[in-house]
């Protein structure tokens, strides 16, 4: 009954997790007209980063010599994936973004395997990536400059994933963030101050900076912290499968994006494509999800 009741309580953090990510994601779209993508990028990067740090207290554990490395290319990779996707989905509807983006992880997973059954889940995103190309002769077609940002976004999370788990073995999943965090705040801060200049001070922007950084890591980190201690890594994996679905209904409930039949069955075979390596047993860990 307890081992039930644990269970339970890995699944709802994290589908929460996923939803305040989405939530943050669509939060953060409705600041862009304000101090443009990389305005909004650097102020959640920033106070996430101050979040991290007040949390988990990284300068106890500070990465030694050569060990920097691996962190500051994950910090890279970590802030190379939060300022494309935000550029991306200021062209883009979000939900079509993520998924996208979800190439990336995906072809970790992929290409770290060796089953044939694996050419399906291949051939499945292929497919879903194929339907999102822009079609240039309809009046509707997506932004291919969005599209190429997305993709890009994804091959920063894949990355992010392979330098993270290096990261990570020096030292505990928390302090790694932080310190990615704030490799990531320092290139990201100054090009959001170049682009925004004095607007990413203004009291109006603020509290939705902070409201975006606390949605975006602070709480779906720890959510998904909870959630780990208490899921197999391949259920965790299968869950985060539904993150462009769940995206795709955050740009609809709270920024009104309406997406095509063939852009829902886009996203639909990525999903599929994500579940199917998931469960062909070949994944160990789990995949990190920062949007």
């Amino acid at each position: 009954m307890q081992h039930n009741k644990a269970v339970l309580l890995a699944i709802v953090s994290v589908l929460l997790a996923m939803v305040t990510i989405q939530s943050g994601a669509s939060v953060a779209k409705q600041l862009f007209p304000v101090i443009g993508p990389a305005g909004t990028t650097a102020l959640r990067v920033g106070f996430s980063a101050i979040m991290l740090w007040l949390v988990f207290r990284p300068w106890r554990h500070l990465p030694q010599g050569r060990n920097w490395r691996a962190v500051i290319v994950y910090g890279i990779c970590l802030g190379g994936m939060n300022l494309l996707f935000y550029l991306a989905i200021a062209r883009i509807p979000l939900g079509i973004g993520v998924a996208l983006e979800f190439t990336g992880p995906l072809a970790v997973a992929l290409f770290s395997s060796r089953r044939r059954l694996d050419l399906l889940w291949v051939a499945l995103a292929l497919g879903g990536i194929l339907l999102l190309l822009p079609d240039m002769r309809s009046v509707d077609a997506l932004d291919p400059v969005g599209v190429m940002l997305a993709l890009g976004a994804g091959a920063c999370w894949a990355g992010y994933i392979l330098f993270g788990q290096r990261a990570g073995n020096l030292a505990s999943g928390g302090i790694t963030v932080a310190l990615g965090m704030t490799v990531a705040a320092c290139f990201l801060v100054p090009i959001g101050v170049v682009s925004a200049g004095s607007a990413l001070l203004s009291w109006q922007v603020i509290p939705l900076a902070i409201a975006v950084a606390a949605l975006s890591s602070a709480l779906p980190y720890s959510l998904e912290m909870v959630a780990l201690k208490n899921l197999p890594a391949q259920s965790f994996s299968v869950l985060m499968s539904l993150e462009p679905a769940i995206a795709a209904m955050a740009g609809f409930l709270l920024l009104s994006e309406l997406l095509s039949f063939s852009q829902w069955l886009a996203i639909l075979l990525v999903i599929g494509a994500s579940l199917g390596s998931t469960l062909s047993g070949q994944r160990k860990a789990a995949v990190p999800a920062t949007n």
